[in-house]
């Protein structure tokens, strides 16, 4: 039985935990753990570990020295590695709406519009993006990351589903932003402009229908891979 979106309390929302420390990703019922557990198995850990400058030990270390230093470094070894880092994020987030739609009626937005037939389009916008990285990754002769496996923990809750979605799309816009600098290759740079813009545009949607400001901050926060692995890896299960 479909259930219908009911408004969101205040005090529930948890959207603002992706833009705060770690230890916020993992309170309030739950929203971003997922599988509580990195798995070293998981697709985003294989595409970081696969680069000999972004390995798990590099990514994860806690001595200061160390991170300070490898601050300084590219985490990406070639365009290839940024794109399939890119790609990893696409399919974490086209799986999410590809099944996740159609189990929950949120009926309509402040504005009279349908939430369900925005969401449909924000699906097939991911998997645009997911085909188009795959096509670019091939033709530059390397291998595109296959989709993994996820646990997005929303369960039954219609609430939860919208609040992780918004998660996952703030999230995806820090990603990008903090990845594209690595880019050698001016034409791939436009190219994930124009899919980071669209990201944000998801967002921003997402963040007024939960209640939070379409557009918190003047300039977007953009987020190392490490980062980035922290909130995306619990929803990775293999």
């Amino acid at each position: 039985m479909f259930q219908r979106f009911q408004p969101i309390p205040r005090h529930e929302r948890l959207l603002t935990a992706v833009f705060d420390e770690r230890d916020r990703l993992y309170s309030r019922r739950g929203l971003l753990t997922g599988g509580a557990k990195f798995g070293v198995g998981g697709a985003l850990a294989l595409t970081l570990a696969g680069s000999p400058k972004l390995g798990l030990s590099h990514v994860l270390a806690q001595d200061d020295e160390a991170t300070a230093k490898a601050e300084d470094e590219a985490p990406f070894e070639s365009d290839v590695d940024v794109l399939n880092y890119a790609l990893t994020l696409e399919h974490l987030e086209y799986a999410f709406y590809r099944d996740g739609i159609g189990n929950f009626t949120f009926g309509a937005d402040p504005f009279g519009n349908s939430i369900d037939g925005y969401l449909v389009a924000i699906r097939d916008h991911e998997g645009a993006h997911v085909e188009t990285l795959t096509q670019v990754i091939t033709d530059l002769g390397g291998e595109p990351v296959a989709e993994a496996t996820y646990d997005f923990g929303y369960g039954t809750d219609p609430q939860k589903f919208l609040m992780t979605a918004a998660a996952l799309e703030n999230t995806g816009v820090s990603a990008y932003d903090g990845a594209a600098q690595f880019l050698e290759n001016a034409d791939l740079l436009t190219a994930a402009g124009g899919i980071v813009s669209v990201e944000a545009r998801h967002a921003s949607y997402l963040n007024l229908i939960t209640g939070e400001l379409p557009f918190p901050d003047a300039f977007e926060t953009a987020k190392p891979p490490a980062e980035i692995l922290e909130i995306a890896g619990p929803f990775i299960t293999g």
